[in-house]
């Protein structure tokens, strides 16, 4: 993937250090197979080190979760062997992702946001309306929006209260490591559905789906949180399709590298891989096949009306 030519974006908020990893309960988002079969901290256990955190920083001054995390409140994940020292992870072929530890990792999403806010502002722009860009916020172990506290376990989410977008760094190694989807390319794929759902909201399409959502069965709701995840994924597509179009981003495997990480998120693989079977009626982000289907509708048109899926006969 190529980010050389695409400005990095300022709508960065850099929280990291400032959560914490004890985990809160939370929900949405790209959901993740937890395997070992822990049970965790209890909630006691929880309060009490939260507790001991905010008590040891007010009266020492010591952070406990920067010490811990070694000074910088981020994991550090070992260097491929094909990346060498010096080498930028934004333009690193060799080693097809990017590393998502420090400024490297800040660096990448921020050029993944401000490719985003190219496309999506001319887009607004031929439609005669204004793109009010979204904020991106990097966050370790949990985090408070405007949409309620969320954990790392809940995976990167949209927050229309807020228009933010929010993700813990630490997704991308889950993505290759548990979900089977390395590559540069997923990430930034990952980074484009949320953007795709905060078009949602400013287009006015989002406050729709939440009304018809409040006057609907729990499986009618369901059906339609399915198309708009979809939608989210073909406004992904989109913005590939565009961004490719007028910077080139595009390298040999990267389409690839998206497809495999819609098929490895759909509702009927994960529930599969955790569960052992698929529950339908459960389903809130559509199929493997469905999300690579709109994924490639939009990757392939660039057009924006092509993204109907409240209208399409067949998902």
């Amino acid at each position: 993937m190529r980010l050389d030519n695409e400005r990095p974006s300022e709508n960065i908020e850099d929280q990291r250090g400032a959560g914490g990893g004890f985990g809160f309960p939370g929900g949405g988002g790209y959901r993740i197979p937890m395997g070992g079969g822990g049970r965790g901290m209890s909630l006691s256990t929880i309060v009490v080190l939260i507790v001991v955190y905010f008590v040891a920083k007010a009266v020492f001054g010591v952070d406990l979760l920067d010490m811990l995390n070694g000074g910088g409140g981020n994991i550090d994940y070992p260097r491929t062997q094909s990346e060498q020292p010096g080498q930028s992870p934004v333009t690193n072929r060799a080693s097809r992702s990017a590393n998502v530890t420090g400024d490297a990792g800040k660096e990448f999403v921020a050029r993944v946001l401000g490719s985003t806010e190219r496309v999506w502002g001319e887009a607004f722009q031929q439609m005669g309306r204004h793109y009010d860009e979204p904020k991106l916020v990097l966050f370790t172990g949990f985090v408070q929006s405007a949409c309620g506290m969320a954990q790392s376990a809940t995976g990167p989410f949209y927050c229309p209260s807020d228009s933010k977008v929010y993700i813990d760094l630490s997704f991308y190694q889950d993505l290759k490591d548990k979900l089977g989807a390395p590559g540069d390319f997923a990430q930034a794929y990952v980074i484009a559905h949320e953007v795709g759902h905060h078009v949602q909201n400013l287009l006015g399409i989002a406050d729709k789906v939440n009304r018809a959502r409040m006057q609907s069965s729990k499986v009618e709701g369901n059906a339609l949180s399915v198309r708009m995840e979809l939608q989210a994924d073909c406004y992904a597509g989109v913005w590939a399709k565009r961004a490719d179009d007028s910077r080139h981003i595009l390298e040999q495997g990267d389409v690839e590298e998206a497809l495999n990480a819609a098929a490895q998120i759909g509702d009927d693989r994960l529930q599969r891989r955790s569960q052992g079977y698929v529950v339908p009626e459960s389903f809130t982000h559509g199929t493997s096949d469905q999300r690579v289907h709109w994924f490639k509708k939009g990757l392939g048109s660039g057009d924006i009306q092509a993204c109907d899926t409240f209208n399409a006969a067949q998902l």
